[in-house]
């Protein structure tokens, strides 16, 4: 697989796997809302319903005889490109990722996750669905937990199974950009943390 990127970061492939070391800077944090980009070329961000990668290019596109403003999204590992409204990013969900420090303390506390999920199939997909929007690891993490628990148990429909592989995949490329893992290092983590019980108090 032929990687490139137009903006200066250091990659290694380790079993074939591209690893990209963790150069984001706090430009999101200084923005102000009108008129400067949230995020700069070179930031690594995640989106909610497609997981990590990198801010390759910030582009303007006359759209509708209005000239507008895209962050072109790219994920080291499958290749997906978007472009993104740099107007829409904060509706959309879009964020920096998480630091090393804060990927520790969220496999720390996956264990102690609760899960809730509805008996009703509709319903737990919806709610499902919900958390994976919000952008938020730790309620993806509920999504992971939950429908491995439930597959362990009796299964999942082919929808859900689908469900689970694009959380978990949303998870995992967060981490191997965080941390500078490879994704299956950052999988194999993932799994033990889902599935660890919580030792019984005495």
């Amino acid at each position: 697989m032929q990687l490139s990127f137009s903006l200066s970061m250091e990659l290694s492939i380790q079993h074939g796997i591209c690893i990209v070391k963790r150069q984001t800077t706090h430009a999101a944090e200084a923005a102000t809302e009108k008129g400067v980009s949230m995020f700069q070329i070179g930031d690594l961000v995640v989106h909610p319903m497609h997981g990590a990668g990198i801010i390759d290019n910030v582009v303007q596109e006359k759209v509708a005889g209005t000239i507008k403003e895209y962050y072109v999204f790219k994920m080291p590992v499958g290749g997906l490109i978007l472009k993104i409204p740099t107007a829409n990013c904060q509706s959309i969900g879009i964020r920096a990722i998480i630091s090393p420090t804060e990927a520790e303390a969220f496999f720390a506390g996956i264990p102690a996750l609760e899960v809730e999920s509805s008996t009703n199939w509709n319903k737990r997909y919806q709610e499902n669905l919900l958390r994976l929007k919000s952008g938020d690891i730790n309620e993806v993490a509920r999504v992971v937990k939950g429908l491995m628990r439930r597959e362990s148990r009796r299964g999942l429909s082919t929808g859900e199974r689908k469900m689970l592989h694009s959380a978990k995949q949303i998870i995992i490329s967060e981490i191997a950009l965080a941390e500078g893992c490879a994704y299956q290092d950052a999988e194999a983590r993932l799994d033990r943390a889902v599935m660890q019980k919580l030792p019984v108090s005495q």
